[in-house]
């Protein structure tokens, strides 16, 4: 694996759009209600700002 798929990796495990994204965070696969989940995500960060 060379830098460029490191680079590839990362990127697909910050898109939400991806399936590598929820995998890295414990889900099987990317959930059917995913951009519901970046929003309330999104939400709830903004709050805390």
């Amino acid at each position: 694996m060379g830098p460029r798929d490191d680079d590839d990796n990362r990127a697909d495990q910050l898109n939400p759009n991806n399936d590598a994204y929820w995998e890295s965070r414990g889900y099987d696969e990317r959930p059917d209600d995913w951009e519901e989940r970046v929003e309330a995500e999104g939400e709830a960060q903004t709050a805390e700002d």
